[in-house]
């Protein structure tokens, strides 16, 4: 069968447009599909990693866990004051050391041991992660976890009557809320409550309040800028005693971080540094000191 030669325009021309409307078509799925994986993309709801990059900041805990199967050791040490002088070798003759063992039961639940050389004081604690901060569809804006403690002194008082077993006990809470602003600054706040079951004096409280915050500021790929800070709230502890305030360099080195410090706070567990600070930071009671941290993943995740 013969085409009609009037037909002939008209099929190449439908042939010219089909092959220019070929490539128009193909753009315009590739765009469909490209804003159809950015849809995708923004609702999916992730959760904010590394807010700090360890479990503790300076002197405080942070919103961090080891995760579940992974076991942390802490070696915490602190030297005496700066100006104590040349003849303590400006405070490297006197030295307070924390060691410490952090679990993570579960991805949320962390459970920890240590032992302070500081009026030989045992510690336990218990950490859970509450709320994590998430970006995407319905986005959490901050992390919660919550911090709980008891320690016990076993050192030997020079008084008329031994301190009993209870009395020797102090319990910590904290509610550690954080929330990673950026790739480089993190901050959190510490509503804090200690509770001592003995005190030497009756004004003193048993139960302390105060408000602490932190942040970390990150500087390079493998180094950050830390601070933590303790604002006393109880009116007795906060004229006898000082503000914990504390200064760091984070240092991450493959498997483990490196965190240096000067703090006005000898003790490195809440019972000690909320409560008990003593030193002037800006008269130049400093102490110095290190953390080390390292992981040792115990069930590895399948």
């Amino acid at each position: 069968m013969n085409t009609p030669r009037h037909a002939v325009p008209f099929l190449f021309s439908l042939a010219l447009g089909l092959l220019a409307f070929a490539p128009m078509a193909q753009a315009q799925t590739d765009l469909l599909g490209q804003l159809e994986k950015e849809t995708e993309d923004s609702a999916k709801r992730e959760v904010v990693a590394a807010t700090f990059k360890g479990t503790h900041i300076i002197n405080s805990q942070s919103v961090e866990t080891p995760g579940k199967g992974t076991l942390a050791f802490l070696i915490q040490h602190r030297f005496g004051t700066l100006n104590s002088g040349a003849y303590n070798f400006f405070g490297l003759d006197q030295a307070v050391l924390r060691l410490s063992f952090e679990y993570g039961l579960t991805s949320r639940l962390t459970v920890g041991l240590g032992r302070s050389s500081q009026e030989k004081t045992f510690d336990g604690f218990a950490k859970y992660r509450a709320i994590r901060q998430t970006t995407g569809v319905r986005p959490m804006p901050v992390s919660v976890t919550l911090f709980a403690s008891s320690s016990i002194t076993t050192l030997r008082f020079n008084e008329p009557v031994e301190r009993t077993t209870a009395s020797r006990v102090t319990y910590a809470y904290q509610a550690l809320i954080a929330r990673k602003f950026s790739p480089a600054l993190s901050v959190q706040l510490m509503p804090t409550l200690i509770h001592r079951n003995y005190v030497a004096t009756a004004p003193e409280e048993n139960d302390v309040y105060a408000l602490g915050g932190a942040l970390r500021q990150k500087i390079t790929k493998r180094t950050a800028l830390t601070a933590d800070y303790y604002y006393l709230f109880s009116n007795h502890t906060a004229s006898n005693f000082r503000n914990a305030l504390g200064l760091g360099l984070d240092i991450e080195t493959g498997g483990h971080v490196f965190q240096l410090h000067v703090t006005n706070s000898l003790g490195m567990t809440e019972k000690f540094f909320v409560p008990e600070t003593t030193g002037n930071f800006f008269s130049g009671d400093l102490y110095f000191g290190f953390t080390v941290a390292r992981n040792f993943t115990l069930k590895p995740q399948i």
